[in-house]
């Protein structure tokens, strides 16, 4: 006997929901910029919850509704998170340059000081320190990949459906994404100087960090999960 089709949560408002639950995790960081909500705060009692809500609702659409929200989430968690690696992978050759030798050929850039920075933040510390803890830069870290997963999954919230819009829409959002940043206090709060050398290499790695999000979006978007193949495959 034919069963009734499962619920769609994957609407309208169902996007807005996931893509606000997600944009918590960049909100931190905004709201202690403009003094609205310091990150020590923000943190536990707004980010957490989000992100707890945001399993929940997944989880929720993957037992009762179709579970295109559930795809919808885990594909952005887990091409933001790939995306956070390249864009990671394309700064080494600039924050190691001198360790590695090739300073003549790249300028030598510390791009990954506002890490422990971020953990800082989280942990109400001073800015500045002359020596990060273990747990601040832990914590720096752990954000900074946050953002990448949650960008990934507001991606999704924005396109729907990875397999019907070109990867080239991650990259014109990932740019947007990084030259809004560089209009918030964002350089000045980590004393960063905006020379052109830095505005080329970090619009360049955003580009990465597009292109790697669009491609692995679309790419398991694309991809049915094995349970719903073999049922495709099972004789009716």
């Amino acid at each position: 006997m034919a069963q009734n089709a499962a619920k769609s949560y994957w609407t309208t408002a169902g996007r807005w929901l996931v893509f606000v639950l997600a944009a918590s995790s960049i909100g931190c960081l905004l709201f202690d910029f403009y003094g609205l909500c310091p990150m020590r705060i923000f943190t536990p009692l707004i980010l957490f919850p989000a992100m707890l809500a945001l399993v929940v609702v997944g989880l929720l659409d993957r037992l009762r509704g179709d579970g295109r929200l559930w795809r919808a989430v885990m594909t952005g968690v887990t091409a933001g998170l790939l995306a956070a690696l390249a864009y990671d992978v394309f700064r080494l050759p600039f924050v190691f340059a001198q360790e590695w030798g090739i300073a003549p050929f790249l300028p030598s850039m510390k791009l990954f000081k506002a890490f422990p920075r971020f953990g800082a933040m989280i942990l109400g510390q001073p800015v500045e320190q002359a020596n990060y803890s273990l747990t601040a830069q832990l914590l720096g870290w752990v954000y900074h990949f946050s953002n990448g997963a949650t960008f990934g999954v507001m991606y999704m919230a924005m396109v729907g459906d990875a397999t019907r819009r070109h990867w080239s829409w991650a990259v014109l959002m990932a740019l947007g994404l990084e030259l809004g940043m560089l209009f918030t206090p964002y350089p000045q709060v980590f004393n960063i100087p905006l020379t052109m050398s830095f505005v080329l290499v970090t619009v360049a790695a955003h580009a990465s960090f597009g292109i790697a999000l669009g491609l692995a979006s679309r790419r398991l978007a694309f991809t049915k999960p094995f349970v719903q193949r073999v049922m495709q495959e099972r004789p009716a």
